[in-house]
């Protein structure tokens, strides 16, 4: 069984790139030089693949990306918001942190949103 090449998916993908670009900061100020090794190995698979999904979308799907990336945008600020009020609340506001986090948080936001979004348009 396979399973087509969906906007959605790509929009994930991008979003998992941006969480890893977001942590970088965070590895190069610890100096963790092997974890930083490892994180840039797997931005560099991810992205192969973010192309070629790319590459495998129809015509009219990749008129779908561009929507559907300004709603990561979106949720991506949400969850640097989140976690920043959080920061705030604990106030203990670490940069590093707060730019990881907030970038995980809304790409998990994202994705969770679409999952249930596509599930109620199967019901």
């Amino acid at each position: 069984m396979t399973t087509p090449m969906t906007p959605e998916r790509l929009s994930v993908m991008v979003g998992v790139l941006l969480a890893i670009l977001a942590t970088l900061p965070r590895y190069l100020a610890s100096g963790n030089q092997g974890r930083l090794t490892l994180i840039l190995i797997a931005f560099a698979a991810i992205a192969v693949v973010a192309v070629f999904a790319w590459r495998m979308l129809a015509v009219e799907a990749r008129r779908r990306l561009p929507r559907l990336l300004g709603r990561l945008a979106l949720m991506l600020l949400l969850g640097l918001l989140l976690v920043a009020l959080w920061q705030v609340l604990l106030s203990s506001v670490n940069e590093l942190l707060l730019l990881s986090h907030g970038a995980t948080l809304g790409l998990l936001i994202h994705a969770l949103a679409m999952g249930l979004q596509q599930r109620s348009a199967w019901h």
